[in-house]
Order: C-alpha cells, then structure tokens, then sequence
C-alpha cells in the first residue's frame, strides 16, 4: 500500500520523505490556507521534495473552469493530480481531463455509487472519506471494503486512496482490504511507529551494551 501525507506543510513533506516511506502528497484548500503562503509557489515546492503525485484541488463550481484551471495546475509538473469533488460538474472534468491525460484524484467520496461513477468516468483516484463517515456513527472502512469489491468486479484501474483518516486502525484496515493507498496526516505516520514495547527492548538493550566490555 502507498503512503501519502495529507499536508501542504513543508517541513512535514520534508520529514515523510526523509524516512523513506511516503509516495505522495494530497493537499486541498483548508491545508494550503494553513500555511499562509502563496498558492503556486508552494505547490511547486512540495513538488520540488515529493517523489511522486501532489493533488491539487479545483476551486471553481463550473465544468469548464475547473477543466481551464485544471489545464493550468497540470502544466506545472507531469507529477500534479487534479482533485475534482464528486458531482454532475465533477464528472464531466474527469472525462474530459482523462481525454487529455490528465491524473485525476475524484474527492469527498461517501458512498459506493459515486466511486462507481467516478471510476467509469475515468478517474485515476477516488478518496473515500472514512473519518467523516464514522464521525456520523457510520462506518468507513465497509466503504472501503465495498469500493474494491466493486473495481475488482469490473477490473476498474481507479486506485482507492483512503482518506480522512483518523487512527493507525484505519490505516492497518486499509491495508487489510488491499486499498491502494492511504493518505494520513503526518501526526498518524508518526503514531504508525510507537509502541511501548519497542521503546522498552532499545532502553534495555542500551543499558546492557554499558555493560559488555569494550
């Protein structure tokens, strides 16, 4: 399963990286505001670090200007990922950004018949919000479980990003079920690690290396 930060933060970008583990980044609105930077030179420094896609959302409510600001977003790197929120506008972006080979990531999937549509509209990504289903005492990772049913069924090529995700659970679920990849803020990758049990054998291996003889 690939890991990608759902972060604009640079420093954040810079450690994921660092540890070798991360495969991409998905960025949105309220993530590139939290920075307070300017918009399109802090999209190309997170391209500058990531090694692979960077999705960038769409802000327009019309088809043809999301496909406009689309086209511009694409024209900055081969790696950007457009984000397209899952409507009848949504829709026709994605095939007509698939028609010219631009990487789409279908956003705010909450159930199973809009990942279909997505998928059949050719979108190379949908992202099942998992957290904000169960915020509502639903459950999330069935979503999951449906969507990869349902493009195993058809052979579908859309890879399912899980998104909103709350907990290293959700992220070991994920896996479980063969997604395709997670997006996880960077505060769950570092939770992916910790046990306690861990941090007891390094303390006591360290204390009984002070006592071999050197």
């Amino acid at each position: 399963m690939k890991i990608f930060l759902d972060t604009a933060n640079i420093e954040e970008i810079k450690k994921g990286v660092a540890y070798g583990v991360v495969d991409g980044v998905t960025t949105n609105p309220s993530l590139l505001a939290k920075e307070n930077k300017g918009f399109i030179p802090l999209i190309e420094e997170i391209l500058s670090i990531v090694p692979g896609p960077v999705s960038v959302e769409v802000t327009a409510t019309e088809a043809d200007e999301m496909v406009k600001q689309a086209r511009e977003y694409a024209k900055i790197s081969e790696n950007v990922v457009i984000k397209v929120p899952i409507n009848f506008e949504g829709l026709k972006v994605v095939k007509t950004l698939a028609d010219l080979d631009i990487k789409t990531n279908v956003t705010l999937i909450f159930s199973t018949s809009q990942a279909l549509l997505a998928a059949k509209a050719g979108a190379t990504y949908v992202s099942p919000f998992v957290g904000r289903i169960d915020d509502i005492s639903g459950n999330g990772m069935a979503l999951v479980e449906d969507i990869m049913q349902i493009y195993d069924n058809y052979t579908f090529d859309t890879e399912v990003i899980v998104a909103s995700v709350r907990h290293p659970l959700h992220f070991v679920h994920a896996a479980m079920m063969g997604a395709h990849i997670a997006t996880i803020p960077f505060s769950t990758l570092s939770k992916l690690l910790d046990h306690p049990l861990t941090d007891i054998g390094i303390q006591r291996f360290l204390e009984d290396w002070k006592k071999v003889k050197k």
